[in-house]
This record gives structure tokens, C-alpha cells and sequence, in this order.
């Protein structure tokens, strides 16, 4: 395996990393930047406020497209396996 393929290697699983976590994180800050907006104008600073929904819609996008999710990460790990590694 030469440097060439490591390095392919890495920027495929970094690339994945970044499909998987790209709808949660901007769903979260989403999320969080509408209740940051309602906090700000009823004045509530309230820290915990803010958790719950998010941990909720992280959830539910799991739930609703977490298969989807699982294809690309099915599909890296069996070109690795087809590959030798």
C-alpha cells in the first residue's frame, strides 16, 4: 500500500465523516438558532432551553434517515473489504 492509497484512503473516510454529520449538525444549528432568537426577544436565558429540542430533532432526523444514512457507509466499508484494504 503506497502513500498514494493512504491518503486516498483517508479522504474518503473524512469525506463520509462529513455526509454523515453535515444533516445532524445543521439541523442542530437550526435549531439552535431559532430558540437563540426567541430567547433574545422574550429575554428568557435559560441554558437548558436549548438542549432538549436539539437532542429531539437529532433524534427524529435519526430516526426518519438513518437508513439512507447507512447506505454510503455500507457501500465505503464493502469497496474497502472488495479492495483488500
Amino acid at each position: 500500500m503506497s502513500i498514494g492509497d493512504i491518503v486516498a484512503l483517508l479522504r474518503g473516510g473524512i469525506f463520509q465523516v462529513l455526509i454523515m454529520a453535515a444533516p445532524l449538525l445543521l439541523s442542530a444549528l437550526i435549531v439552535g438558532l431559532v430558540i437563540a432568537i426567541l430567547q433574545a426577544a422574550t429575554s428568557k436565558q435559560e441554558q437548558t432551553l436549548t438542549f432538549v429540542p436539539k437532542v429531539v430533532v437529532i433524534l427524529l432526523i435519526l430516526a426518519v434517515f438513518g437508513e439512507l444514512k447507512l447506505i454510503p457507509i455500507w457501500v465505503f466499508i464493502t469497496n474497502l473489504w472488495r479492495d483488500g484494504l
